[in-house]
């Protein structure tokens, strides 16, 4: 598959065939991810991947907008021992997104559907999942990819549009239509 095929393939799919991810296919993901381009090579990300049903179980009791039934879950970290110090710190944001675009856009290109599930910086959903996880204090899970064999289909797209992009500068008179995106959870 053509690269900018695969992008415009990428969907959130949010249900799944009742059947295993091999081990090999997650450990290209997080290769792809950690491909991923990093503020002056910092690479402050870290993975944590859940196979195991119970533990999948607990992050869907626990996290509202993770209740899909994915076979496999990468949590997606930034361990703040190893991002930037001071106000840089928090590029490891950037970081770790560019890690899970990656792993969605790999996902998409070895026939694998995805989601994101958005955690930072939401106290409400990165408490539990500390918890449930055993994540320590100075480590920051960002989101969680959910993996899996597609029970679903969608058509490939871009959502261009052109009333987005400015040339040369902004222009901040252009008049455009907004959604309220008060609720924060998957991408």
């Amino acid at each position: 598959m053509e690269v900018i095929e695969t992008i415009y393939k990428r969907r959130s799919i949010r249900h799944y065939l009742d059947k295993k991810v091999e081990k090999d296919k997650i450990i290209t993901l997080l290769k792809a991810a950690t491909a991923a381009p990093t503020a002056a090579n910092c690479q402050p990300w870290e993975f944590i991947v859940i196979d195991e049903e119970e533990k999948l179980s607990q992050l869907r009791d626990k996290l509202i907008f993770a209740r899909y039934n994915a076979p496999v879950a990468i949590v997606v970290c930034g361990n703040m021992k190893l991002a930037f110090k001071g106000p840089s710190q928090e590029m490891w944001v950037q970081d770790c997104s560019a890690a899970i675009e990656n792993i969605l856009i790999a996902a998409t290109s070895i026939g694998l559907g995805s989601v994101w599930i958005g955690i930072y910086p939401l106290e409400s959903n990165i408490k539990p999942l500390k918890k449930i996880l055993n994540i320590p204090e100075y480590v920051t899970p960002l989101g969680i990819v959910y993996i899996g064999y597609p029970a679903e289909e969608k058509e490939a797209r871009t959502r261009f549009n052109e009333k987005r992009v400015y040339w040369q500068e902004y222009e901040p008179d252009r008049k455009h239509r907004t959604k309220d995106k008060s609720v924060i959870g998957h991408y």
